[in-house]
């Protein structure tokens, strides 16, 4: 099968009507608190290259080169950026740390930062100032970007929500007037859909986003890759039970799930393969803005919700987290903070977050406030990724370890293995307990 391409499907469909939309609702709050503006003096004939990761609906990256554009004409500052995807950002973001070259900002993933925390700019200074001004960060951000609690070690850009996606008249045919709110039920849905003919599915290939699902799953049952001083206990009761209950789900699931990566649940949704999967906003995106009569049904069917509570009797969310790191080598440190303060002000930062139409949850709490959350109903339930986010590193500290156990899809594989039946949940657990400890032993 054809690998499906999200980029491009969404790059010819949503953009004009994105742009359209930049800045609205930029008037509806202010800023908490007049901070006092720090001073960054660009240096003489400075230049900056930004790598990030590519857009996942277009609306995002022409509402950041508008705001790119604003800052070259402010500074005279030329500002360089590359576009990447999330897999390919991680190696080149390590080869920058570890040879000394390369772009002087890079945005990231999850805690990449924690993986050379030694080659980033502190960035304290920054931080402080735009928690004071715009309501305070939320703790992920502190917990990812802060994690002694005092130097920030890159500054947090908020995160793509790992939400439950679902078409509302698919799931109301197969009996349950709302999406289930715990487990059990959940489960029930998912039996009852694919009986219906029109299953669900979620990604168990290495799926940076799309994969969150699966410490959704273990977390929702009380296992946790380590505990509170950092000592793996994966191979646990509760992840046994998890994985039992994963079991049961996989089985209601299109075939083909363990090969997916991001863009893959993207496809077969939009193709009408299934009826329920999790995913950021990018799905509703691409329906909605579609010239397509088909597709535009479509997104008048879809609903969004959060994935249900298990047995621990709480939220478990697990989220894509994306960070902003300034590499220690660069030349013009003054100028790397400037442009990364004058992208989080207000006048630039609301206007971004409208123009990619709720992909991105905020990570200071007075963003919570910008229009785009109220604008359309459905996109409400990614507002607060960012403040109900549970980083992947959980209940542990977060450092070198969390972030390489999370890069290495330890968590996810074991999933993928225990509830296809690859392995026995006996024999996934003993090796993604081995996996993480390697790390977790450094």
């Amino acid at each position: 099968m054809d690998q499906f391409n999200r980029r491009k499907f969404l790059e010819g469909s949503a953009g004009v009507a994105a742009a359209a939309t930049l800045g609205t609702g930029a008037a509806l709050f202010t800023p908490v608190v007049q901070a006092q503006a720090p001073t960054f003096k660009p240096e003489k004939g400075a230049k900056l290259r930004v790598l990030r990761w590519s857009r996942f609906v277009q609306g995002d990256i022409d509402a950041y080169m508008v705001n790119v554009k604003k800052f070259i004409d402010k500074t005279g500052i030329e500002v360089r950026v590359d576009n990447e995807g999330w897999e390919d950002v991680r190696p080149k973001a390590a080869v920058a740390a570890n040879t000394g070259a390369g772009p002087d900002i890079i945005l990231s993933t999850n805690d990449d930062a924690n993986l050379y925390p030694d080659k980033l700019l502190d960035v304290t200074d920054l931080a402080d100032y735009l928690g004071k001004k715009y309501g305070g960060w939320y703790p992920a951000g502190q917990a990812f970007n802060r994690p002694d609690g005092k130097k920030w070690i890159a500054l947090p850009l908020g995160a793509a929500g790992s939400m439950m996606v679902y078409r509302e008249s698919i799931v109301k045919t197969a009996g349950f007037d709302s999406f289930p709110k715990d487990t059990d039920t959940f489960l029930k849905m998912f039996k009852a859909v694919k009986d219906k003919g029109t299953p669900g599915g979620m990604a168990l290939g290495n799926a940076t986003g799309d994969g969150l699902w699966c410490n959704w799953l273990v977390w929702a049952f009380g296992g946790k890759l380590v505990d509170e001083s950092n000592k793996v206990v994966i191979n646990s009761a509760e992840t046994l039970k998890a994985l039992e209950y994963g079991t049961e789900l996989y089985a209601t699931f299109i075939p083909g799930t363990l090969s997916w990566l991001d863009p893959n649940n993207n496809k077969a949704f939009l193709d009408g393969q299934i009826s329920v999967t999790n995913n950021g906003i990018s799905i509703y995106y691409a329906a909605k803005n579609s010239p397509d009569p088909k597709l535009k049904e479509i997104a008048a069917d879809i609903q969004h919700a959060s994935f249900p509570v298990g047995p621990v009797g709480t939220p478990t969310e697990s989220h894509l987290y994306f960070n902003q790191m300034i590499m220690k080598y660069t030349k013009y440190p003054q100028a790397a903070k400037e442009f990364l303060r004058f992208m989080m002000e207000q006048e630039q930062f609301d206007p971004w977050l409208t123009g990619a139409g709720g992909y991105v949850a905020p990570p200071l709490a007075a963003y919570a406030k910008s229009a785009i959350w109220t604008a359309d109903p459905k996109n409400t339930p990614y507002r607060d990724a960012v403040k109900n986010l549970r980083p992947a590193g959980y209940a542990g500290r977060l450092g070198y370890a969390s972030a390489g156990a999370a890069a290495d899809f330890v968590v996810v594989n074991m999933v993928a293995e225990a509830i296809s039946g690859s392995k026995t949940p006996k024999e996934a657990m003993e090796r993604a307990q081995k996996r993480a400890e390697r790390y977790y032993k450094v």
